[in-house]
C-alpha cells in the first residue's frame, strides 16, 4: 500500500508479530502494517485534510474530533496487544512517507527491540486515588484528640469571640492534618503496590476539569505488573479500597493499558510536521 501524494502515514504501535488487524480495520483508513528489520509497525493513511500541520491544530481545538479520534487510537493499540507486545506512540504520530517510517526503524531497531524484551509479558496497570475531603476531615475529628477537644470548647462555649478563636485555631489545625494525613495515606497505598511492580511511575496529578470528579486526585501512578502477578495486584487494590474508603478514599485502577509509561524510547520524528 503506498500514500498518495497528499497522504500522511499515522503510526499506533510497533511489534514483532505480525499484528492482527481484522477486529479494527474498518475503525480507519487502510489499516495495514509496514514490515522492516523484523518489526511490524502498524500504520493507516492520514489525509492532509486532518493531520496536516494547520489543519491539526484546528482539529485540537474540538474536543468531540479529539475524543473520537483519541478513542480510535486506543482501540487499536489495544487490540494489537491482546496478541503481541507493543510499543505504543502518542496519538497523531505521522510521517511523511512509508520510506520515512522505515528509515525511523532502521535507526531505532535496536531500541524497540530492547523495549520489546523489556515489556514482554507485562501489563501496565495505572491506579489513581481520589479524596472525598469532607469524609476525611469527619474522620479526622472523630480520630485525632486536639481537634475533637477544641470541637467540644466550640460547642460549649457561650462567647462568640472565643468560638470565633477556636474555629479559626480548629481549623488551621485541620488543615495541617489533612495534609499530613492525605501524603501518609498516599505514600502507604503507593508503597504497598510497588510491591508487586516491576517498574513503578508517579504521573502528575489531575485537575477535576479533566477527571469530572467532585474529589480531589491525590495519587496517579503507573504500574508494570509481570502477567503471573496481576491477580496478585488486583487484589491488593481491593484490600486498600476496603481499607481507606471509610476515611474518604477512592482507588480506581484500570487497565491493562498500552506502556506509555515505560517505553524507553525518544520520541519517533517521521518529518510529517
Amino acid at each position: 500500500m503506498k500514500p498518495g501524494e497528499e497522504d500522511l502515514v499515522y503510526l499506533y504501535c510497533v511489534t514483532e508479530k505480525a499484528p492482527e488487524l481484522k477486529w479494527v480495520e474498518e475503525l480507519v483508513n487502510r489499516l495495514h502494517f509496514v514490515y522492516h528489520r523484523d518489526l511490524y509497525a502498524v500504520v493507516s493513511i492520514a489525509s492532509y485534510d486532518e493531520f496536516s500541520e494547520e489543519n491539526l491544530k484546528r482539529n485540537l481545538s474540538d474536543m468531540g474530533w479529539i475524543k473520537i479520534k483519541v478513542d480510535i487510537h486506543e482501540r487499536i493499540i489495544e487490540r494489537i496487544m491482546e496478541g503481541a507486545c507493543v510499543v505504543p506512540f502518542k496519538f497523531a504520530t505521522l510521517f511523511n512517507s512509508e520510506d520515512s517510517l522505515k528509515m525511523n526503524l532502521e535507526e531505532h531497531a535496536e531500541e524497540f527491540k530492547e523495549n520489546l524484551r523489556r515489556l514482554g509479558d507485562k501489563e501496565e496497570w495505572g491506579v489513581k486515588v481520589y479524596c472525598d475531603t469532607g469524609r476525611l476531615r469527619n474522620s479526622i475529628v472523630r480520630e485525632d484528640g486536639e481537634i475533637f477537644k477544641i470541637d467540644r470548647e466550640i460547642d460549649s462555649t457561650s462567647s462568640q469571640g472565643k468560638a470565633f478563636f477556636l474555629k479559626k485555631k480548629k481549623e488551621e489545625l485541620m488543615n495541617m492534618v489533612v495534609n499530613k494525613k492525605l501524603n501518609e495515606y498516599g505514600q502507604d497505598i503507593f508503597n504497598r503496590l510497588r510491591e508487586e511492580g516491576i517498574e513503578v511511575r508517579i504521573n502528575k496529578l489531575l485537575p477535576k476539569e479533566v477527571t469530572e470528579r467532585k474529589d480531589e486526585m491525590i495519587l496517579n501512578s503507573a504500574f508494570l505488573v509481570g502477567k503471573g502477578r496481576v491477580i496478585a495486584f488486583i487484589s491488593i487494590v481491593d484490600i486498600l479500597k476496603a481499607q481507606y474508603n471509610t476515611l474518604g478514599l477512592f482507588l480506581d485502577c484500570t487497565g491493562p493499558w498500552p506502556p506509555y509509561n515505560f517505553c524507553q524510547m525518544k520520541p519517533a520524528n517521521g518529518g510529517a510536521h
